[in-house]
């Protein structure tokens, strides 16, 4: 199968770029190139993935006529300098979550693709998810009654891999798994008017377990946890007057979740799943908002993405994680 879309190039070619042009090729996008810092790898990425054009540089890649749009799947720090050589070059652009350091770099990478009317959208892969839009639709409906907790927790065992405590490559649990919660957050309530932060930090200088309160107007709250030392339920809830949700484990992935009446009776069990893990919804996004002529969408449009830059950001502020410049 093929589709009649953007011409994609990927820009990185780790693991994360591997799963993300499985999905996509699994759906039927087309990806003519592939760029990375070592000729050699984008090469061998290019032969196991079929792909026609390999650069051994960012640059020869974003220049590539023959490529549309690029994903970014370079480590944290490197998203913004990435994700600006694919504008600078006229190309719409995907940035693999954290979408950058801060919230200053996300208004300049969302400022730069507005002055040249493209499309630059974070690559919070979940929010696509069929059971996230389904959820979405639930409380559009107002099936919950008045929702006034989001509960949700991401917890991995990673402790054992070096880039997770080194701040210069964006470590600790925050950025890389703290963000699903909090994205989270924002998708079911939007902005807080509070945050309370507490972490456990390492010898390095990073978060190995970070918990957040976020505050809303309504007075409602979202009690969220990260961690990189163990293996948590990785389940997520939210509830409201009239009833709830309880999304399975792994909730950031394609699973399944129930929601009950307010007297804890099922009234829903979903589970629909697309082929493969689904990181080609996101994909499927920005092609759709490249087609409407538009520079954003409503799942999740870059003045978001820099809003919940900036919430992380005042969480960082209050554990004391900092990263170098």
């Amino acid at each position: 199968m093929t589709n009649k879309g953007l011409r994609w190039g990927i820009l990185g070619a780790g693991w994360i770029a591997g799963m993300q042009v499985s999905d996509m090729q699994r759906h039927g996008f087309t990806i003519t190139a592939v760029g990375a810092r070592d000729l050699a790898k984008a090469q061998a990425f290019a032969a196991e993935f079929g792909i026609s054009t390999a650069y051994g540089s960012y640059q020869e890649l974003a220049a590539d006529p023959n490529v549309d749009a690029i994903y970014v799947a370079t480590v944290h720090p490197a998203h913004a300098a990435s994700a600006r050589i694919a504008l600078e070059s006229g190309k719409h652009v995907l940035v693999e979550k954290p979408f950058t350091m801060d919230a200053a770099e996300a208004r300049e990478l969302v400022d730069l693709a507005a002055s040249k009317n493209l499309v630059v959208l974070e690559a919070m892969w979940t929010r696509w998810l069929p059971h996230m839009v389904r959820i979405r639709e639930i409380l559009a409906e107002g099936l919950l009654g008045d929702v006034r907790t989001v509960l949700a927790d991401h917890d991995q065992k990673n402790e054992h891999v070096e880039r997770m405590h080194k701040p210069e490559l964006g470590g600790g649990a925050l950025l890389d798994l703290g963000i699903y919660p909090v994205s989270f957050a924002w998708d079911v309530f939007g902005a807080p008017d509070t945050v309370i932060a507490h972490a456990t930090m390492t010898a390095a200088g990073v978060d190995r377990e970070t918990a957040v309160i976020l505050g809303y107007p309504s007075g409602a709250h979202a009690v969220l946890h990260t961690q990189m030392s163990g293996t948590g339920p990785n389940r997520a809830a939210i509830v409201g007057t009239d009833g709830r949700i309880e999304i399975d484990s792994v909730w950031y992935n394609q699973v399944a979740f129930t929601r009950y009446d307010r007297d804890g009776q099922v009234v829903e069990r979903f589970d629909e799943r697309a082929e493969g893990r689904g990181m080609n919804f996101q994909a499927a996004e920005l092609e759709r908002i490249v087609a409407s002529g538009k520079l954003a969408g409503d799942i999740l449009p870059p003045s978001e993405t820099v809003a919940i830059m900036e919430t992380l950001d005042e969480i960082r502020r209050q554990i004391g994680l900092t990263y170098p410049s």
